[in-house]
């Protein structure tokens, strides 16, 4: 910006203040409402399961239109902190963030950034064994009727049924992270676990012998955990996720190796 000079040759004292002045940015006044519920939520102020006040009465205390208050309300929706039901009984109540929600976040990020099958491995490999360590430490009788159940739901699947086969196993891998009852660890490993799920939907990983040696595997985990081994859990996750990890990078070669071929 170029100031206008006096006719002395000197800029005024006006155009100098309004240099050191700027762009002044206003936050929308949905965000600003969404940051104060935001607040008061997290806070405990509101506790899950109450009820919010209506638009109407929001659009009275704070003045601003249905349209701000409504968007306000998605955007906490959308954070998982609130949850809206439309109708005469509905209504907006305080919800809490669930796993799945973070799962949804975590899939975008590393889609988004296309996050390779190495990075994936990584991550399963800092989490799963401290996961089952603690699940070896603190599993009830609940958890390990759960893990029993799903290891032969997994059984029977392996036989003919590959799409059940390979959902169970997520599901036994979910509810080891159950039992570890760390609320965190087991947020993060549900979400990498979908995101293993999906780079396994390919036609050459689920053989048989692949089949077998999941089935092997898990049963020398589950043994650690009912043993209350954490040791000995924590090492047989490790060997299970490293053979994984080869078994999979070797079935992607071969579905790559495939498509040149059909296409060349």
């Amino acid at each position: 910006m170029t100031s206008e000079v006096s006719p002395s040759g000197t800029a005024t004292q006006a155009d100098t203040m309004l240099e050191g002045l700027g762009r002044i940015k206003v936050p929308k006044s949905s965000d600003v409402l969404a940051d104060r519920l935001r607040q008061d939520i997290l806070s405990d102020a509101y506790q899950p399961g109450v009820t919010l006040p209506t638009e109407r009465e929001l659009v009275s205390a704070t003045g601003l239109s249905r349209g701000s208050v409504r968007e306000a309300l998605r955007i906490l929706e959308a954070q998982g902190l609130v949850h809206t039901r439309a109708g005469r009984y509905g209504g907006t109540t305080v919800s809490q963030p669930t796993t799945n929600q973070l799962a949804s976040h975590i899939n975008l990020y590393a889609k988004g950034r296309s996050i390779p099958l190495r990075v994936l491995v990584e991550v399963r490999l800092a989490l799963e064994p401290m996961v089952a360590a603690l699940a070896a430490e603190r599993r009830t009788e609940e958890d390990l009727t759960t893990l029993r159940a799903i290891s032969v739901r997994i059984e029977e699947a392996a036989k003919e049924n590959v799409p059940i086969f390979l959902e169970e196993n997520v599901n036994w891998h979910d509810a080891i992270a159950a039992a570890s009852h760390n609320d965190l660890l087991h947020a993060f490993a549900t979400s990498v676990s979908g995101l293993m799920f999906e780079a396994s939907q390919i036609k050459e990983f689920a053989a048989i012998e692949v089949r077998e040696r999941v089935i092997l595997a898990h049963a020398k985990i589950l043994e650690a955990i009912e043993a209350g081994d954490a040791a000995l859990a924590r090492r047989r996750v490790e060997r299970d996720v490293q053979a994984y990890a080869v078994i999979l990078e070797a079935a992607l070669a071969a579905a790559a190796a495939a498509s040149e071929d059909a296409t060349g």
